[in-house]
């Protein structure tokens, strides 16, 4: 079966996009950091959310880094998915 590199950014892409959801549905909730999973959500989403939360400040209580984050990485992953077609690579 093959795949393709196309559909592998594609999902690549889709599953870091859920994780940085549900990284906002945890930060209403009170859970322990430590716990596994919390932890590699936390850990896994920050390079992304911490490069945005350094250029674009909260708003009061309201941290907007997870919308600009979501607009930049659909922009890469269709960039990455043009440029791969336009290669003839899928």
């Amino acid at each position: 079966m093959n795949i393709g590199i196309v559909t592998i950014i594609n999902v690549a892409f889709e599953v870091y996009t859920w994780l940085i959801f549900i990284r906002i549905i945890l930060s209403w909730v009170r859970l322990n950091p430590y716990q596994p999973l919390v932890k590699f959500i936390y850990e896994t989403t920050e390079p992304v959310l911490g490069l945005f939360r350094r250029i674009i400040p909260p708003i009061g209580v309201i941290d907007i880094s997870p919308i600009a984050a979501f607009f930049a990485l659909e922009l890469v992953r269709r960039l990455l998915v043009n440029i791969l077609l336009s290669v003839g690579i899928f």
